[in-house]
């Protein structure tokens, strides 16, 4: 029977071990036995299919294989509405009113390009590249959010064997500069919003001569005339006048190898500057072919991807390259336009595409979630005991293995999953750890969440779970092209001799790991070994299973005063689940014996909390600084700690509320939603010093 068809429960149906240990290997003290996935124990997997050696087969095989049918969707921007708001924000100490503006879109529905057509727009784009004078190995810069066109400048520049090298969009000007000098990348295509960001830059960065702007959106002109002014030897264009320069002036394909540079893709530099990391061809091949073993049974021609996480972060970059390769649809959105709340006289995007594959960081999944559980209890008290009664009932029945569970998704739950289109079979968490709370909550009620786990290093493998081996308290199994094994970590107790599981540092080897860093020999030497095992910094443990779970992370382990350790990602997955939760930073003072909490609050739960306690106030701004909200939220956080099991070392014992939302370009946050925590700590340090004072 096909999988690609069949209704997805959150339960574990297959049969497990889900990882072996692979044969052949002698056991060594301080380490476990590598693990494979059981379709890979005697060999990797490196390819999904024997005609995909490179990037650029993936075009071709989609084009030749699925032909007229949908492949990529795009909306266009009609008109942006702006709203003026009152709200009253604490400025120095004291309390002020003050205009706030809120912008609101108004998009059209969305417009498709056959396989067929993407790959005409490929290779034109590629002969595009040739006419202005680039060649082989020549590197193309991509400084732009994530859009239809972004992937194909990427597979535009494997057409003609010309490495991509990627930035985030909110990267900034440093961050830009290093990545372009350090590369010696010929061309940038950009997003016109970000023109301005090249004048100091390309001071420096002589080696670009062509810039090219998304046509997708609009340009203001004074923005080129200042750009050309201060670098008159540039090369200024559109991408559609990039594209017509290619139909006119066709060329053969270069073809690359599965040994020739994919990319150079930078990590968002969170700590320091960022670090570039060198991916072939057959790495990214290799990572498509290590998911494909586990997911490529459910998915397929008919399935719909809504694609808006960025395209800079290598698990998305798999994951449309793998989407390519299975013939499914790409609807590509925006994290400002997903929702109805963000638009005007229109459906937001997951309403508008309706797909059928959901991913999403934890922030977003959380969001989701609070916005259901709002709705339901802001019901009468007969809609509200049905929604919860029915939610336990079915994951009892999950658990239990009872039938009857479609009756409840079709009576109680239709509405929730109206909401995000109605035709989701499978959501995935990535980015970070999420609440078993929350994962279950969006599994029982919508779809069943899957997790996965990877880094830029071993392009985005190291575990995924299986939709058919359903479980909230692991990340998965091991893709298809890699192995896994667990090393020693005597500093925190971790060791491979632990019991009921082993534990200790994930390390992981295969063809998706990269060989070495972007010009950086002591990054190298500190997390690859001689004979290519990557040191990822993770602490994991395999259960009875054969599941990998992510228990702490080496820089997040922080030792407090009374001598033990603490996992503060860990505690941020469980505080996160509190109703009042939007973002959370846990912090957590070597010389003190608790943690704190630094949360950006969620503003409907906050005013619920402010109109409980009859405190007057408009929003976030000024209910953030009232110590009775401050207190409340301290005890909602405590309660939630306790209810995740956390000991009492690891329950907060002060809370900071920001004020603000945390964002890319305030740069609380990166762009695949990971804390700055260095920015974080600076900007709060007052505060966070006299929420450990107030518990001296």
């Amino acid at each position: 029977m096909s999988l690609k068809n069949i209704t997805v429960q959150p339960r574990i149906v297959k049969k497990p071990p889900f990882s072996v240990e692979a044969p052949g290997y002698a056991p060594v003290d301080g380490e476990t036995i590598p693990r494979r996935h059981p379709a890979a124990a005697h060999k990797l997997i490196d390819r999904p299919s024997e005609d995909c050696a490179t990037v650029f087969d993936f075009v071709k095989r989609s084009a030749a294989k699925y032909g007229n049918a949908k492949a990529l969707g795009s909306r266009k921007l009609i008109k942006t509405h702006q709203e003026t708001k009152k709200i009253k924000k604490m400025v120095d100490g004291e309390e002020q009113e003050i205009d706030k503006k809120w912008t609101y879109f108004e998009l059209s529905g969305y417009n498709y390009m056959s396989f067929h057509d993407y790959e005409k727009f490929v290779l034109q784009l590629g002969a595009g590249y040739r006419k202005l004078g680039l060649e082989k190995d020549d590197r193309i810069h991509i400084y732009a959010a994530t859009s239809a066109n972004w992937l194909a400048v990427s597979h535009g520049a494997t057409s003609q064997s010309m490495p991509i090298v990627t930035a985030y969009d909110t990267l900034g000007e440093e961050g830009l500069r290093h990545s372009m000098v350090a590369t010696k990348a010929k061309l940038i295509f950009l997003d016109p919003h970000l023109l301005p960001t090249l004048i100091n830059p390309l001071s420096e960065a002589k080696d670009i001569k062509y810039v090219i702007w998304n046509s997708e959106h609009d340009v203001n002109p004074d923005n080129i005339e200042k750009l050309k002014k201060a670098h008159e030897h540039l090369t200024i264009m559109s991408l559609e006048e990039l594209r017509k320069l290619g139909e006119t002036n066709p060329v053969d394909p270069v073809p690359p190898t599965p040994e020739d540079l994919c990319c150079i893709m930078y990590t968002s530099g969170s700590t320091g500057p960022p670090k570039g990391v060198p991916l072939r061809h057959k790495a990214v091949v290799a990572a498509v072919a290590g998911v494909s073993v586990i997911v490529e049974p459910y998915l397929g021609p008919g399935d719909s991807l809504l694609t808006y996480l960025p395209l800079a972060h290598i698990f998305e970059f798999v994951f449309e390259n793998a989407v390519l390769y299975w013939g499914g649809t790409m609807g590509y959105g925006n994290p400002k336009t997903l929702s109805d709340s963000s638009v005007r006289n229109c459906k937001g995007d997951i309403r508008e595409f309706r797909p059928t594959v959901l991913i999403g960081v934890p922030a977003v999944w959380e969001t989701v979630k609070k916005g259901i559980v709002a709705k339901v209890n802001a019901g009468s008290p007969i809609v509200k005991s049905l929604f919860w009664s029915a939610l336990w009932a079915k994951t009892n029945m999950m658990h239990y293995g009872i039938p009857g569970a479609g009756i409840l998704d079709a009576i109680v739950f239709k509405k929730v999953k109206d909401a995000t289109g109605g035709r989701l079979r499978i959501c995935l968490n990535g980015g970070g750890p999420i609440s078993k709370d929350t994962q279950r909550f969006i599994s029982m009620a919508i779809t069943p969440m899957i997790n996965g786990y990877g880094l830029t290093e071993t392009t985005a493998m190291g575990a995924l779970m299986d939709p058919m081996a359903w479980t909230d308290s692991a990340l998965g199994t091991v893709p298809g092209s890699v192995e896994i094994k667990l090393v020693d970590f005597p500093d925190a107790g971790y060791y491979a001799t632990n019991k009921p599981y082993a534990q200790g540092e994930v390390w992981i080897r295969g063809s998706t790991v990269l060989e070495k860093y972007y010009d950086n020999e002591e990054e190298t030497k500190a997390s690859i070994s001689p004979d290519g095992w990557f040191m990822t910094g993770d602490i994991g443990e395999f259960d009875h299973n054969g599941h990998l779970q992510v228990i702490d992370r080496k820089k997040n382990l922080v030792k407090t005063l009374n001598g033990e350790y603490i996992a503060i990602e860990k505690l941020e997955s469980i505080y996160r689940s509190a109703t009042v939760v939007a973002n959370i930073c846990v912090y957590a003072d070597a010389q003190k014996t608790k943690p704190v909490a630094i949360i950006v609050p969620a503003e409907p739960a906050l005013k619920k909390l402010a109109e409980r306690l009859g405190v007057k106030g408009e929003g976030i701004e000024d209910l953030a600084h009232d110590r009775k909200i401050q207190a409340a939220v301290l005890k909602e956080l405590q309660a939630a700690g306790k209810q995740g099991g956390l000991s009492g070392i690891e329950i907060v014992e002060g809370a900071v509320l920001a004020d603000e939302e945390w964002t890319p370009q305030n740069g609380f946050v990166t762009s695949a939603q990971k804390l700055n925590r260095k920015a974080i700590l600076k900007k709060y340090q007052k505060e966070i010093d006299a929420a450990y004072a107030r518990n001296s």
